[in-house]
């Protein structure tokens, strides 16, 4: 295939391209905004409860670093 002819079917699909786009749009089901405020706070508490864990754990590494390094 020519790079003429290649250049004529990317423009040429350009329009089935946007079609088919909002075809699929029309498909999509977005959550609520009681779904998105809920998981949020499940990500915010998760994340929160991670990060008391890992500076625990950090806590108890260094003590135990100064034990053994004494």
């Amino acid at each position: 295939m020519s790079a003429v002819a290649r250049f004529r079917d990317f423009f040429t699909s350009i329009p089935q391209f946007f079609s088919e786009v909002k075809a699929e749009m029309k498909k999509v089901s977005f959550p609520s905004r009681e779904e998105v405020v809920g998981t949020t706070i499940v990500v915010v508490a998760t994340s929160v409860v991670f990060a008391v864990f890992l500076w625990l754990a950090d806590l108890v590494i260094v003590q135990l670093f100064k034990v053994v390094g004494s």
